[in-house]
């Protein structure tokens, strides 16, 4: 029986040796946990000017990577029906691939209205339907690129240059973590691969690594190297945690100025308290048959975006504060097939991401939890080829609810088409202010110094960035 000696007697062990040799792969985990009193350089949400309205605590982004067509999903437009099969008269529209553009392109899809606020959805979305007077929906959104991954930077991080940190960061960053045992930032990945631009999609940047995602894979292994290998036995295991925290501590006392060395300390004993934290929160199981049903559990087409859904709110529940769930690859990017493409889509998502909305209503937590549905951009009113629709950046939609956001608002409008933005546009930097406030945050005053200035997620001396007060109660 292994047996733990005082901390002097691994005095003459070099910690580095000793992380090479015994501790079964837990230095690799470096994960983005966060600990309040460790890195924190961000303004506090007490310490922000902020209204004095409930601040909310946690996010939920479901991220539709490709570009929803919002004409086609949220936006509905007679003048489409009318002018389809005809040259657009509206002049001269930015288009990506310009050798491919047809003429108008009407939507398929027949629009109904929903709830007390009359909310106009496609017949793809009758769940979204019934959540409308729950949802903030912005019609009029811009963004400043036609490029997906240029475009993603700007929804992610508010910045066109790759490796800045991504919004989900900063809030983790201003605001720390609410459970110790768990990631403050963790994404929920696709079984069939990684997202457009990979990882640079919860990336924290120059900020500390801390802040980063956390990926939760699916399958039986959702963090890498945090099962305990069957070689190893428990108390080994136990024995060689304790030694490293001893050889850790004896290190930090030696540069009690680096902030680096305690965040990265504090990440190992997490990943440690994590090995019974995260399988507990992935236990489906312990949901009632009548929630499973609800995610859309019980049928193939919505039961693995459903569990993602249903995980992301067992995570905020536990006091994570940040979650995004992504899709493989870019499948909303539908430059062919359009109408085909997003009925497979919106029979995939359209019940589990209402059902994360109802579910988080039900039980207390939507005034506190911001849940949002976006793309990075929207798509164009002619066709490409046949049946396609190309990048646009002048206008898309997405949705928000709770977190203080106003339900059953229709927020906005694109002209007759539905190319442009015309009336109460927001910009994906008006967005990230307002996404900041409604966290009780200062979007102006949540920095860390880069480049030898303050730099911030709005840089709202460049941008102008805006709250848009009326998206929220």
């Amino acid at each position: 029986m292994m047996t733990y000696p005082p901390d002097d007697a691994f005095s003459h062990v070099s910690r580095r040796a000793f992380l090479g040799q015994y501790a079964g792969g837990i230095g690799s985990l470096a994960l983005a946990s966060l600990l309040p009193q460790i890195g924190q350089g961000g303004e506090s949400a007490n310490q922000s000017p902020v209204n004095a309205r409930k601040k909310a605590k946690s996010v939920i982004c479901l991220f539709q990577h490709g570009g929803p067509s919002q004409m086609d999903l949220f936006d509905p437009k007679p003048e489409l029906q009318k002018w389809h099969g005809k040259p657009y008269p509206g002049g001269n529209l930015e288009i990506h691939f310009d050798k491919q553009a047809g003429n108008v392109l009407g939507s398929p899809f027949k629009f109904s209205k929903h709830g007390q606020c009359g909310m106009e959805l496609c017949e793809l979305l009758p769940h979204t339907g019934s959540i409308a007077d729950d949802i903030c929906l912005v019609r009029s959104m811009s963004t400043e690129s036609v490029d997906h991954e240029s475009a993603l930077r700007l929804i992610h991080s508010g910045k066109f240059l790759a490796g800045m940190p991504v919004w989900g960061s900063w809030v983790v960053y201003a605001l720390g973590t609410e459970n110790a045992n768990l990631p403050a930032y963790v994404v929920l990945s696709d079984p069939g691969g990684l997202p457009v631009d990979g990882e640079k999609n919860w990336t924290s940047g120059w900020l500390p690594a801390v802040f980063q995602g956390t990926m939760f894979r699916s399958g039986a292994s959702p963090v890498i190297n945090l099962r305990r290998p069957e070689s190893t036995p428990e108390l080994a295991r136990q024995n060689q945690l304790r030694l490293l925290e001893t050889l850790n501590r004896q290190h930090l006392k030696k540069h009690p100025e680096s902030t680096e060395l305690a965040a990265r300390i504090a990440n190992f004993e997490t990943a440690a308290r994590m090995q019974t934290s995260v399988p507990d929160v992935l236990d489906l199981s312990q949901e009632t048959e009548a929630t499973r049903k609800m995610y859309g559990l019980d049928r193939p087409e919505t039961e693995e975006y459903g569990k993602r859904c249903l995980l992301a709110r067992r995570l905020v529940e536990r006091g994570v504060r940040f979650v995004q769930i992504f899709m493989s690859g870019q499948p909303w990017d539908t430059h062919s097939k359009n109408a085909e493409s997003l009925k497979g889509l919106c029979t995939r998502t359209d019940k589990p991401s209402a059902a994360l909305v109802q579910d988080l209503k039900q039980r207390g937590l939507l005034d506190e939890t911001i849940v949002m549905w976006t793309g990075e951009f929207g798509r164009l009113p002619v066709s490409q080829g046949s049946d396609g629709r190309d990048h646009n950046r002048r206008g898309f939609s997405l949705w928000l609810a709770g977190g203080g956001f106003q339900g059953g608002q229709m927020h906005g409008a694109t002209d007759d088409f539905g190319y442009s933005a015309v009336k109460d546009v927001v910009n994906v930097h008006d967005l990230h202010a307002t996404l900041l406030h409604a966290l009780g945050l200062d979007h102006r005053k949540v920095t860390h110094p880069h480049d030898g200035r303050e730099t911030s997620l709005s840089d709202a001396e460049v941008t102008k960035a805006k709250i848009v007060a009326t998206l929220l109660k």
